[in-house]
C-alpha cells in the first residue's frame, strides 16, 4: 500500500508526516491522530481515534505499509453555494459543529447545569465542579455526602459535563444489584443519559446475540452493572483487562476497602483503566487510616506519601463531603426537604408469654454481675436476646440454629445443659402467636392511627434485622389491618437480601409506584444503603432496633433525603419487661435512638460518635462492653475517646474532620463577581458558566430549524405532530434514530414503544409532570414523555444528520454584511490522548487579520434567521486560492497566543508533577507507579500543531448599500 498524500504539513515544511492534530482518512473514515512514529518493516505507525460517526471515539493504530493513510489537508478545502432559504443550511451546520465539538481541558466551568430535569441547587454541583476544577490530574473523586442529598444527582452532574467535554462516550456505572433501575431511571429521565443494564440475564442476553468471544462490554457504550455480577473477576476479568473507559462509576464504594477481597479486586482492574474515576459513598471508611488510603489511592496513587500518618487537607482535592446540617445545603433547601424528628418510642409492655422468656434468658443465659450463662460461646446469649427482641419467630430460628449446630458436635458432655436449656427455650416460645406478641400489638396500633388499610393510600415501611420476623409479618399483618383476600397478598412486599436482584429492584418499584396496591413493605437492611423509599411515604417503623448509630441514620435516610415533600416520622417498638435483671429494649434500642438523634442534630451524621464508621464493628464493640458491665453511653463514649487517642487515627483528628461536625464554620472565597460563597471541605468554589459559543438562541430553536431542512415534509415521513401550547413534539422515529434506540434502557423502550413513537418536549414543566404521572403509574415507572437536552439521542441524531449534509472538506459560502471575504476557521490544539486543549473559532479576512469571535462576528455580520439569501454565485476559485493565506494566518495568531491559552492547564500539571518529585518511595512497584503518573501527567499538555478547519466564507453582497466614506 502507498501513502497517497505524501505527509507534509498544512505549511508544506515536512516537520512530521502525520502530525499530532491533524487529521487523516483511512478505509473511508475520519480520523484524528494522538502520535506517529517510525517503523522498520511497516512504514510509519499512526495512533489514531475516530472522528466520523461511524468510529466517533474508538481508538486504532494505522501502518501505512498496511493501510492508505491520506492526510486530510485544510487547504484543500472545497467551497459550494448554500441555496437554502436564509442560509438556513449554512447556519444549521455551523451551530452543529460548534454543538459536536468537545470543550476544551481548559475550560473548567460547569456548561449544562441548567438545562437537566433537576432543582438549581448550587450544592449539588459542587462534585462537578472538584471533578473539572484541575486540582486533581484527572476527573476523580470520592462523593462522600451524607444520606439523602442527593448523591446520584451529583454523579449525573458530572457526567454530563465529561460527556460536553469528549471525555464521557464509554461509561460503567457499578452499583448493588438492589439500586441498578434506581440509578439507570435517574440518570435517563434527569440528564437523558442512557445506561444499558445488564445485570446476569442481560449479559447473557447480549452473549447470545454477539459473536462468540466478543467483549460483552463493547456492545454498549454506556453501561450499568452489578458489583455482585462483576465481582466474579474469574469470568469477567479478561473481558474487563481488554477495554479502557472514560468513566467508571462505583456507588456505595466502601464495600472496596478489604484488600483481597473479590469488590477490591474488580476496583483494582478497573481504576487504571479508566480516566475519570467516581466513587461514592455515604460511609467511606471503616475507622483505619490504612483502609482508607486504600480507597483514595484508587483515585490518586501518589495523593497519600503514609498510609498511616496523613490529613484532610492532603486529599481535599479527591473528596467532598456535606450532611444535611452544612451551611449551604441547608441555606438552599429551605422549604424543599422538610426536617425530620428523632425516632420516637412506642413502648410495649411485655405479655405473660413473652415475661416468661424474659425470665428464662436473665436467670439462665444473661445472669448479673455475679451469673456464669449456660453458653460457652460468650456472644452467643446477646444473639438470643436480639433474637426475642425482633420476635418469637426469630428466637425459634436462632434456638433451632443452635440446637443443629451442638447435635454435630462429638462432646456431648459440654454441650448437655446448653442443649437443655435451648430446648427450654424452645417450649416456651413454640406456641407462641401474634396474640402473644406485644410488639405486633403496638405496630398494628400504630399503623391504623396514621391510615394504613384498604381504601387509604398512606404507606410504611417497617424495618426488621431478622429475615424470620419479616416474613412472620407478611403472614398476620394484612389481615389485622383489615385487608381480606387478593387485596392482602398485594398490600404487602417483602424485601430481603435472600431475594434476586431482579426481585429487589421490583420491590422498591411497585413501593414508590402512587397507583400500586402496595402500603406496606417489610425489608431488612438490605435496603438500608442507597434506596429511595420516600415518594409515596414518609412513615417509617423499626420493628426491632439495630444496635450500631449508622444503621439507624442509614434506615432513616431511606425516606429523610432530597426530594421528600412531607415530614419524616420515625417510630421504634420497645419491648418493655417487668422481671428483675432483664434485658429488654430500654436498656440499648431506646438510648441509641436517643444518641442518633442528638448526633444528627449537631452533626449532620451519627458515624463519628463511636469513631468506629462501620455498622458491624458498633455493634460488635458494644456487645463487648455489655458484656464487660458497660452501659450504653458509657461504650459509644469510651470507643470514641479511644479512637481519638489512636495513633492510627490521631492525624490531627482527621476523621473527625472528615466524618465529624463538616459545618464548624465553611471557608469563604471571592467568587467572579467580587463577592463571596461559602466552600464546604473539600469542595469547590463556583465559578460561573462556561462560556459555550452559540448561533441559536437556544436548542428548541436549533431542532425546530433543523427538522425544517432535513425533514421539509416531516407531517407526513415522520408523522410529526407539534403542539405549539405545550410544546410536545410527537413523531415516528426513522430506522437510523430507532437503530440508536437500542442504547436506551430496554424496559422503557418496550413499555413505552418507543420505536412507534416518540413524545419529547423542551417543556420542562411539561416533563416533570410526565415523570410525576410515571411514578403514580403501576404500568410503568418510566415517563411517557423525556426532556429533550442537549445529550438526548434526538438532539445529537439531528445534529448529526445535519453535518452529514455537506461533503468531506467541503465549506459553504455565506453572503453577508462583511467588508471583504471572511473565512470562518476552527482551531484546535490537542494532547497526546487526542483530547481538546484548547478551541478557538475565527474569523480571517483576505488581508490576515484574525478575530476569534466567530459567533459575535457572525452577529455583527446579519448572520440569522431574518436575513435574504440573493442567491448569487460568487468566484468559487478565487475564493478558494484565499484558503492557503488564511490558513497560515489563523495557525499564526493560534502560535502567538498559545502559551498564554494553555497557561490554565499547564499550571496544575505541573503542580501535580512537582508533588511526584516529592514522593519518595522505596519499592520498585511504587516506583512504575511514580513514572507511570509523570507520563500521564505529560501526556495531558497540549502538544504538537494546531488542527485547522475551514468552516465556511463570508463574502459581501456586491449590491449592498455600503456606507460613503466623507
Amino acid at each position: 500500500m502507498t501513502v497517497q498524500q505524501t505527509g507534509t504539513a498544512p505549511d508544506g515544511h515536512g516537520e512530521d508526516q502525520f502530525p499530532a492534530g491533524a487529521q487523516v482518512l483511512v478505509r473511508d473514515e475520519v480520523w484524528l491522530v494522538r502520535n506517529s512514529s517510525r517503523t522498520e518493516h511497516d512504514g510509519t505507525k499512526v495512533d489514531v481515534v475516530g472522528v466520523s460517526e461511524f468510529v466517533r471515539d474508538q481508538e486504532a493504530v494505522f501502518f501505512t505499509g498496511l493501510d492508505d493513510v491520506e492526510l486530510i489537508d485544510p487547504r484543500r478545502t472545497r467551497l459550494v453555494r448554500d441555496e437554502s432559504s436564509n442560509f438556513r443550511r449554512s447556519r444549521l451546520f455551523l451551530e452543529a459543529v460548534l454543538r459536536k465539538t468537545a470543550l476544551p481541558q481548559s475550560e473548567r466551568r460547569l456548561a449544562l447545569a441548567d438545562s437537566f430535569l433537576l432543582d438549581p441547587l448550587p450544592y449539588q454541583r459542587r462534585p462537578a465542579e472538584l471533578a473539572l476544577s484541575g486540582r486533581n490530574l484527572r476527573p476523580r473523586l470520592l462523593i462522600a455526602d451524607v444520606v439523602g442529598l442527593g448523591k446520584t444527582l451529583e454523579i449525573g452532574l458530572t457526567l454530563a459535563e465529561l460527556i460536553r467535554r469528549g471525555r464521557g462516550e464509554r461509561i460503567l456505572v457499578v452499583t448493588p444489584q438492589h439500586v441498578l433501575e434506581q440509578f439507570q431511571h435517574e440518570l435517563w429521565t434527569r440528564f437523558s443519559i442512557p445506561l444499558v443494564r445488564l445485570d446476569s440475564v442481560g449479559i447473557e442476553r447480549i452473549q447470545r446475540e454477539i459473536p462468540a468471544g466478543r467483549n460483552p462490554f463493547t456492545y454498549f457504550k454506556r453501561v450499568i452493572v452489578s458489583i455482585d455480577t462483576l465481582k466474579n473477576t474469574d469470568q469477567y476479568k479478561h473481558h474487563l483487562e481488554r477495554i479502557t473507559w472514560d468513566a467508571v462509576v462505583i456507588d456505595e464504594s466502601h464495600n472496596l476497602i478489604n484488600r483481597g477481597s473479590l469488590r477490591n479486586q474488580l476496583a483494582r482492574v478497573l481504576a487504571p483503566r479508566t480516566d475519570a474515576l467516581i466513587l461514592a459513598s455515604a460511609t467511606p471508611h471503616n475507622g483505619d487510616a490504612k483502609s482508607f488510603a486504600e480507597l483514595i489511592g484508587l483515585l490518586d496513587p501518589a495523593a497519600i506519601r503514609d498510609a498511616e500518618h496523613y490529613r484532610a487537607e492532603d486529599i481535599e482535592h479527591l473528596f467532598i463531603r456535606r450532611t444535611k446540617i452544612s451551611h449551604e445545603v441547608r441555606e438552599q433547601m429551605k422549604g424543599q426537604w422538610k426536617d425530620r424528628g428523632p425516632s420516637k418510642s412506642l413502648r410495649c409492655a411485655a405479655t405473660p408469654a413473652e415475661e416468661k422468656i424474659f425470665e428464662e434468658l436473665a436467670a439462665v443465659w444473661l445472669p448479673g454481675d455475679h451469673g456464669t450463662s449456660v453458653s460457652g460461646v460468650p456472644l452467643f446469649p446477646y444473639t438470643l436476646l436480639k433474637s426475642f427482641l425482633s420476635s418469637h419467630a426469630a428466637l425459634k430460628a436462632t434456638v433451632d440454629a443452635r440446637v443443629r449446630t451442638l447435635e454435630k458436635k462429638n462432646d456431648p458432655t459440654a454441650t448437655r445443659a446448653e442443649l437443655a436449656a435451648l430446648r427450654t427455650l424452645r417450649e416456651l416460645v413454640e406456641p407462641m402467636t401474634e396474640a402473644d406478641s406485644a410488639k405486633f400489638a403496638k405496630l398494628v396500633e400504630r399503623l391504623k392511627q396514621i391510615g394504613v388499610g384498604p381504601g387509604s393510600d398512606t404507606r410504611v415501611v417497617v424495618f426488621s434485622e431478622r429475615v424470620q420476623t419479616l416474613e412472620w409479618l407478611r403472614t398476620v399483618l394484612p389481615a389485622a389491618l383489615g385487608f381480606r383476600g387478593r387485596a392482602a397478598e398485594q398490600s404487602t412486599r417483602v424485601m430481603h437480601g435472600g431475594l434476586s436482584d431482579e426481585q429487589q429492584m421490583q420491590c422498591v418499584e411497585d413501593f414508590g409506584l402512587a397507583d400500586t396496591p402496595v402500603r406496606i413493605l417489610l425489608t431488612g437492611d438490605v435496603a438500608s444503603e442507597g434506596v429511595n423509599l420516600h415518594r409515596q411515604c414518609h412513615q417509617l417503623v423499626h420493628y426491632d432496633v439495630p444496635w450500631s448509630l449508622i444503621r439507624i441514620e442509614q434506615r432513616n435516610g431511606r425516606i429523610d433525603r432530597y426530594g421528600q415533600s412531607e415530614p419524616p416520622e420515625f417510630r421504634a417498638l420497645i419491648l418493655t419487661s417487668q422481671v428483675e435483671g432483664a434485658k429488654d429494649d430500654t436498656l440499648v434500642a431506646e438510648r441509641l435512638l436517643e444518641r442518633e438523634a442528638e448526633a444528627h442534630n449537631k452533626l449532620g451524621t451519627a458515624e463519628a460518635v463511636t469513631g468506629l464508621y462501620r455498622a458491624e464493628a458498633e455493634e460488635k464493640s458494644l456487645v463487648q462492653d455489655l458484656l464487660r458491665g458497660r452501659t450504653v453511653d458509657e461504650s459509644l463514649d469510651a470507643r470514641r475517646a479511644e479512637a481519638a487517642s489512636d495513633a492510627n487515627a490521631g492525624m490531627d483528628d482527621f476523621l473527625a474532620d472528615f466524618f465529624g461536625s463538616v459545618d464548624a464554620g465553611p471557608a469563604v472565597e471571592d467568587d467572579a463577581a467580587g463577592g463571596s460563597a461559602p466552600v464546604p471541605v473539600g469542595g469547590a468554589r463556583n465559578q460561573g458558566h462556561a462560556v459555550v459559543p452559540r448561533l441559536f438562541t437556544s436548542t428548541a430553536e436549533f431542532v425546530d430549524e433543523a427538522l425544517r431542512e432535513v425533514f421539509p415534509d416531516a407531517a407526513t415521513s415522520l408523522d410529526l405532530d407539534r403542539d405549539p401550547e405545550s410544546g410536545l413534539l410527537s413523531f415516528r422515529p426513522p430506522s437510523d434514530l430507532v437503530h440508536r434506540l437500542k442504547a436506551l434502557p430496554l424496559d422503557y423502550v418496550r413499555e413505552q414503544r418507543l420505536r412507534e413513537r416518540l413524545l419529547v418536549t423542551f417543556n420542562r414543566r411539561l416533563a416533570e409532570q410526565s415523570l410525576q404521572r410515571a411514578r403514580e403509574s403501576s404500568s410503568s415507572s418510566w415517563p411517557e414523555i423525556s426532556l429533550l437536552t442537549e445529550l438526548h439521542p434526538v438532539v445529537e441524531w439531528l445534529t448529526d444528520k445535519v453535518l452529514v449534509r455537506l461533503g468531506r472538506q467541503e465549506a459553504l459560502i455565506v453572503t453577508a454584511d462583511v467588508p471583504e471575504p471572511t473565512y470562518l476557521i476552527q482551531g484546535v490544539y490537542s494532547n497526546a490522548l487526542g483530547r481538546p486543549t484548547v478551541v478557538k473559532w475565527m474569523g480571517v479576512t483576505r488581508g490576515g487579520t484574525v478575530e476569534d469571535d466567530m459567533v459575535g462576528l457572525l452577529r455583527r455580520s446579519g448572520v440569522g434567521p431574518t436575513m435574504a439569501n440573493p442567491q448569487r454565485d460568487p468566484d468559487r476559485k478565487t475564493l478558494e486560492s484565499g484558503i492557503p493565506d488564511a490558513l497560515a494566518a489563523a495557525e499564526g495568531f493560534l502560535d502567538r497566543h498559545r502559551d498564554a491559552w494553555d497557561e490554565p492547564l499547564r499550571g496544575p500539571i505541573e503542580d501535580y508533577k512537582r508533588r511526584l518529585g516529592a514522593w519518595e518511595q522505596p519499592t520498585l512497584t511504587d516506583e512504575r507507579t511514580k513514572q507511570s503518573l509523570a507520563t500521564l501527567a505529560d501526556s495531558l499538555l497540549t502538544t504538537g500543531r494546531p488542527l485547522l478547519r475551514v468552516l465556511a466564507v463570508l463574502v459581501p453582497d456586491p449590491d449592498a448599500p455600503r456606507p460613503v466614506t466623507p
